[in-house]
């Protein structure tokens, strides 16, 4: 099994494995700082274990968690080993000051977190323990140790689709593709060397190809049948039976626009949010909000001093839109103005790549966020979320909701400061782009929760730090 799938989100199974390896060489990297700096003594420093452990654990916890929040593990697979060391490095510095004030708030139990220099050799440690750690890991368990090996049952448009999105170098793959079964009578989409046919029954195949695991049916008209007496003998036969739209989701993690129905919609898992997770959601809100806006206040003293300093004490230093929200509701969004002050005096326009409407001080404020900052307002007031789709303007999801299928399902939540889409795409200005977003909006709303929420606002830090996704 390549993925586990924690309160309803999908995630990697190799990434759970070397984080939890991360998190043990960490500690152990801790640990032997502590040795080495008071004890020496290997059944003295054993017996006080109980007391080193907490600040090893804190200090452990505290890296992971920055790693998490910087794409470590993630990075292995798009910019190799050295990216990863990389941002592990970086990982180390940024988590120093979160162990540190970990000690000030709890110092007698945390006493070895605030003992001069130990947190720095730790890390060094921990950097080399790590390095080494990952390259056995690799080396041991192989690029295609935790991948299923998938049989598809269908050769047609539905199939071909699945192929081209879930085979690109982009895609973290967690599977061995084996091959397609074409139906009798569907067309075949799919290019010929990939096909299988399988000499009597399916459960007679997969027995001689013992390492599949799973059968995928990607059919594009069930009416003309299925083979179900197939099927069922591979299923007691402990092969997995995925339906096709269900294996993008868990594989892309985003929702297949041109593979689902409303009747997929309406029996699928998930597009639920239970009462105590509606409460924790909105706590959570105020507090990432609240904090958000005590750190940026300075920032945005100094933001609205440059959109002055450029444009005129007389110019508006924000800029407030209209957008659509939760159920449709039209409310207003506030964000610091990027563009010139006549922007649109011609009419709402999509935001494009080198706007020559946008300002010098807006295009900075644009690259790292900045201009966003006053929406934890609207987080306040409860018109927006901290997490959700990015609200869009009304003109526009009119034209969109006629033209993309479930577009406006999107509004079934409240809308986001930041999204699973603005993580996992690039910045949507064109109706392909919006398309594209909302196959991970659907993702998010189906399976919102608040590990989930968690997730999305640690890792958009590395959105920050790294400029990816915006515009």
């Amino acid at each position: 099994m390549a993925h586990v799938r924690l309160f309803g989100h999908y995630i990697h199974l190799p990434f759970v494995i070397l984080g939890l390896i991360d998190l043990l060489i960490l500690i152990a990297a801790f640990s032997l700082t502590v040795f080495f700096r008071f004890f020496g003594d290997l059944s003295f420093f054993l017996e006080s274990t109980p007391f080193v452990l907490p600040s090893a654990l804190v200090f452990g916890l505290a890296n992971l968690l920055v790693m998490v929040a910087l794409g470590v593990h993630q990075s292995r697979l798009e910019e190799g080993m050295s990216g990863m060391m990389l941002r592990t490095l970086m990982a180390l510095i940024v988590s120093l000051p979160l162990s540190g004030t970990a000690y000030l708030l709890a110092g007698e139990w945390l006493w070895y977190l605030g003992q001069s220099g130990v947190l720095t050799t730790s890390s060094v440690f921990a950097l080399f323990l790590l390095g080494i750690g990952r390259t056995l890991f690799f080396a041991l368990v192989g690029k295609d140790a935790f991948k299923r090996k998938v049989l598809v049952l269908g050769a047609g448009l539905r199939a071909r689709q699945m192929l081209e999105d879930l085979t690109t170098p982009f895609n973290r793959k967690g599977f061995i593709l084996e091959g397609f079964v074409p139906l009798p009578g569907e067309p075949v989409e799919v290019t010929r060397s990939l096909l299988i046919h399988p000499p009597l029954t399916l459960l007679e195949y997969v027995r001689s190809h013992r390492r599949i695991s799973e059968i995928v049916v990607a059919v594009d008209d069930r009416r003309k049948g299925l083979p179900m007496d197939d099927l069922l003998e591979c299923k007691m036969d402990g092969i997995r039976i995925v339906e096709g739209a269900t294996f993008y989701e868990r594989e892309s993690r985003k929702v297949a626009l041109e593979m689902i129905t409303r009747g997929w919609l309406v029996f699928s898992d998930g597009f639920s949010l239970s009462s105590v997770s509606g409460f924790g959601k909105r706590a959570l809100d105020l507090l990432t909000s609240g904090s958000l806006l005590l750190l940026s206040l300075p920032l945005m003293v100094l933001t609205v001093l440059a959109i002055k300093v450029e444009d005129g004490m007389r110019a508006p230093v924000l800029y407030s839109q209209e957008r659509v929200g939760l159920n449709g509701q039209v409310f207003r969004v506030h964000k610091f103005r990027s563009m010139v002050t006549d922007a649109e005096k011609n009419g709402a326009v999509w935001a494009s790549k080198n706007d020559s409407r946008v300002t010098r001080v807006g295009e900075f404020i644009r690259k790292v966020r900045i201009d966003e900052l006053p929406q934890v307002f609207n987080v306040l007031n409860g018109t927006m979320a901290f997490v959700g789709p990015r609200p869009e303007r009304p003109v526009f999801v009119q034209q969109l909701a006629e033209k993309i299928p479930f577009y406006n399902e999107r509004h079934r939540v409240k809308p986001g400061i930041t999204g699973w889409a603005q993580l996992c795409f690039a910045y949507a200005d064109n109706e392909e782009d919006t398309r594209e977003k909302l196959r991970y909006d659907l993702y998010y709303i189906k399976n919102q929760s608040l590990l989930l929420d968690l997730l999305i606002i640690i890792q958009t830090v590395e959105v920050v730090l790294f400029k990816k996704g915006s515009r």
